[in-house]
């Protein structure tokens, strides 16, 4: 029998997940990775799956649809979610990592994988054959030329941005605090600001000289990703509401809710650094130590990073892509990670299990599978492939996935977060019941024996 291989383009956090249920799936797999020769402007480290804005993978808890997504992708043996679990740091109810454990994670996985080849170097063309596209939004222009050469095919551009990260060794806790909000746990620092720190904040925030970014438009901006000063140009009260809202939080040293606060969490396993939650700015460097110098206990701040903003790049995917992001007119030739118009790192390695998993069935000569939109895995490849005239980049959301049905009696699940629990255990209890489409070779021969 002919070996079966396939090419992964691109060892980011949806590449690296492609790759792994590919090769788990007895297919050899030759993984192609730009870096460490040739890296993006938001890129550091020679390693995989780096984690270029934030450290943290959001809500981990099944409330929450990313939660949701998460245990899928648990169930059906993803590579990143294993390597999350082993870099956790604390972080509330939030999954947040360590950033160079998370990645060193998944770059030793594959590179020691028997049926993983790695090849650094950047490729300028669609490969012949099978093979998966995960360049991520910030493609080299030289593949992206190639992408946008297919035929059928609109790309479109938007901005993002990531938020400063501070020493904690700088950070003056005699003005912060330690709490998460609503009392669970302590796993964030809290700069607290009265009413006067905060107007002096929002009024330094609106005068800050930016940095331009070629063909910057506020209209298109993901509001995930909405730079702070922006958020601030929406009204005096805007952040209030938003990143700095105090709801939740007791200052310890009056006892009572602060007026506003500025939430640092945890970004390293060591506790050495902190990043702004919510702060993706694109102000100047200088702007920034001056301007979130007036945080309180971040007036001797020293940045290990600071904020910066580029521009994504993502597909116009409906009619393009089908569920499990495969090429309609190209059968065999699939994207994953966010230029498919998933947002976030969640969804992006999602999106490469989704694929991996399909390419790894059809190159074993059967029919793909299809995930039933109850779940987040399948309501999030619905969202790509279904027509939609201003689709835009899309995090997992409840709002994606099938809801429930209304029972004999005519009765709804009122309260929204046990209505979004039900939601949850339906899909997990669908992948526990049955031969998941996301199941290995070697988990779905364990599983016959024991039967």
């Amino acid at each position: 029998m002919p070996e079966r291989r396939a090419a992964v383009v691109g060892a980011g956090l949806a590449g690296s997940e492609a790759a792994w249920q590919l090769a788990e799936r007895g297919i050899a797999v030759t993984l192609y990775e730009m870096k460490p020769g040739k890296s993006s402007p938001a890129h550091h480290s020679p390693l995989f799956a780096e984690l270029v804005c934030s450290n943290s993978l959001r809500s981990d808890r099944l409330t929450n649809a990313v939660g949701l997504l998460k245990e899928e992708m648990r169930l059906c043996g993803s590579l990143i979610m294993a390597a999350a679990d082993q870099a956790r740091v604390p972080a509330g109810g939030a999954l947040a990592v360590d950033r160079e454990g998370f990645s060193g994670y998944v770059t030793e996985k594959l590179r020691s994988h028997p049926l993983v080849t790695v090849v650094e170097e950047e490729l300028t063309a669609i490969p012949d054959g099978p093979v998966i596209i995960a360049t991520g939004p910030l493609t080299s222009d030289a593949m992206a030329a190639a992408i946008a050469a297919l035929p059928g095919l609109e790309t479109l551009n938007f901005y993002d941005a990531a938020a400063p990260i501070v020493t904690a060794d700088s950070i003056d806790m005699d003005k912060v605090f330690r709490q998460s909000r609503y009392d669970r746990g302590s796993d964030y620092l809290n700069c607290p600001m009265d009413e006067a720190q905060y107007n002096a904040f929002v009024d330094a925030l609106l005068t800050a000289e930016t940095a331009e970014v070629h063909g910057f438009e506020e209209s298109r901006v993901f509001e995930g990703c909405m730079p702070v000063e922006s958020m601030a140009r929406r009204g005096r009260m805007v952040l209030a509401f938003g990143p700095l809202k105090p709801v939740g939080l007791r200052d310890p040293r009056t006892g009572r809710e602060p007026f506003a606060a500025v939430q640092l969490r945890q970004d390293d396993a060591g506790g050495t650094l902190y990043n702004l939650v919510g702060f993706q700015t694109r102000l100047k460097f200088p702007e920034q130590r001056r301007v979130f110098g007036m945080i309180p206990g971040l007036e001797n701040a020293v940045f290990a990073r600071y904020g910066v903003m580029h521009r994504n790049t993502f597909l116009q995917s409906p009619g393009f892509l089908n569920r499990n992001f495969e090429m309609i007119s190209r059968p065999g030739c699939f994207f994953a990670g966010q230029m498919t118009g998933v947002e976030g790192y969640v969804e992006s390695a999602a999106s490469g299990l989704v694929a991996g998993c399909a390419l790894a069935v059809e190159l074993s000569g059967e029919e793909p599978p299809e995930w039933p939109g109850f779940t987040a895995l399948g309501a999030m490849g619905r969202y790509v492939s279904t027509p939609n005239r201003s689709f835009q980049p899309m995090n997992c959301a409840f709002g994606l996935i099938d809801p429930l049905p209304v029972d004999a009696q005519h009765k709804r699940i009122r309260k929204k977060a046990d209505r979004y629990q039900a939601i949850s255990e339906r899909s997990l209890a669908w992948l526990r019941s049955r031969t998941s489409p996301g199941e290995s070779e070697t988990e779905r021969k364990d599983t016959s024996e024991h039967e």
